[in-house]
């Protein structure tokens, strides 16, 4: 009769421990770089345009000359430099720096890809 009247409740309570994403973690440090934004702004110029672009340019051309990926490289380098030439936070720079980065990186892989068929 007991256990109709009083059932036992097992109370397994987990504390749920709250562990931000990788994107969460990656936008908050560049909320935080702002700061620094000018030294940010001539690494990214500096290294977008007097190192990247040159070198995706080149292996495209070595790649077989694909006008798209061409297109795309100057397209990577227009969205790092558009968006420090509007003075924009470090919250929208850096992140366009990197995704400029990732498609720099896209189409050196293509060019690869082509210049290997």
């Amino acid at each position: 009769m007991e256990a109709i009247l009083n059932p036992t409740i097992a109370a397994n309570y987990q504390q749920h421990v709250f562990r931000p994403s990788f994107f969460t973690t990656f936008f908050q440090w560049c909320t935080a770089q702002n700061e620094n934004r000018l030294l940010w702004l001539g690494i990214i110029v500096a290294a977008h345009g007097c190192i990247l672009t040159p070198l995706t340019a080149i292996a495209v051309y070595f790649g077989g000359s694909s006008l798209v990926l061409f297109m795309m490289t100057f397209i990577a380098m227009g969205i790092a430099l558009v968006t420090n030439l509007a003075a924009m936070p470090t919250k929208y720079t850096l992140p366009a720096f990197t995704l400029s980065v990732i498609i720099d990186l896209g189409v050196v892989v293509s060019s690869l890809f082509m210049a290997s068929l």
